[in-house]
């Protein structure tokens, strides 16, 4: 990946924001655990296809809330600020991984 404009946000996450975030994070974790005891219990390969495809889209779910985010504080102010391009582009280019 290429270098990135900041280490950190520019407005920090709230704490419920962290919470939402890592309780869905958590619940993806659990989920991926219950697919490896699937895959340990023999159980019907289109059922475990099932359960990938629901953590892919909880993962996309989280992976959007965090874009959303960095849109409305961080490119928002970097807009404002006068240096929208950089952070678009960098946006731009992280959603092309993302959507991969």
């Amino acid at each position: 990946m290429g270098e990135f404009l900041h280490d950190h946000p520019i407005t920090p996450r709230t704490k419920d924001e962290k919470e939402k975030v890592i309780n869905r994070l958590k619940r993806i974790e659990g989920q991926v655990r219950g697919i490896q005891k699937m895959v340990e219990e023999d159980r019907y390969c289109p059922d475990i296809l099932v359960q990938i495809s629901a953590i892919n889209a909880a993962l996309k779910k989280v992976g959007f809330t965090v874009a959303e985010r960095h849109a409305k504080h961080c490119v928002s102010h970097a807009v404002k600020s006068g240096d929208g391009d950089e952070v678009i582009d960098e946006l731009l280019e992280v959603m092309k991984q993302f959507s991969k």
